[in-house]
């Protein structure tokens, strides 16, 4: 924890940072080993995301609310995808796409967040940080490490495909 702290100015930061890093650590970790099944890996993809939260420890307002809670489990899914990707490039095998986070359970209400739950992973998280934690997409674009324009067309992406789960849910009540 020395080496996030060193990364934080401030000791009131860095007070709020050590509560951040006590509240996640075991939900950052559990996560991370639910895509990488693999203790090891899954401490590096854990440390790679503390990295990740104190290079952007000032957005963060809250540090036990739900906005956090999903901002801290984006980051380390991606930090997971991003370790099994690496690991399987250099094992040269081919990586799963259908492969994206961790699976969550559909909420059954068939409305707005059935349509979330059905999304890929990776389009739900971009628009729960988007939209539910109102970061900016230059910020999103940032914590995924691609172009602004790479992450304008993912967010327009997942907005089609979400209206579309919308529409097909509309299409079952109709029936």
């Amino acid at each position: 924890m020395i080496v996030y702290l060193q990364m934080i100015e401030g000791e009131e930061e860095k007070l709020r940072f050590a509560v951040l890093y006590e509240a996640y650590r075991g939900l950052m970790f559990y996560t991370a080993n639910s895509i990488l099944h693999n203790s090891q890996d899954a401490e590096d993809a854990v440390h790679q995301a503390f990295i990740s939260l104190a290079e952007n420890f000032s957005k963060i307002k809250t540090i036990e609310c739900p906005q956090t809670r999903a901002f801290v489990v984006i980051i380390v899914e991606h930090k997971a995808i991003d370790l099994l990707r690496k690991r399987s490039r250099q094992a040269e095998v081919g990586m799963n796409e259908a492969v994206h986070g961790i699976d969550i359970p559909l909420p059954g209400d068939n409305g707005l967040a059935d349509a979330m739950a059905s999304l890929p992973a990776h389009a739900r998280e971009i628009l729960l940080l988007r939209y539910y934690n109102g970061y900016t997409t230059t910020e999103i674009a940032n914590f995924f490490g691609v172009s602004y324009a790479a992450m304008k067309k993912q967010l327009s992406r997942a907005k089609s495909a979400l209206k579309k789960r919308m529409e097909e849910g509309d299409a079952a009540y109709a029936e």
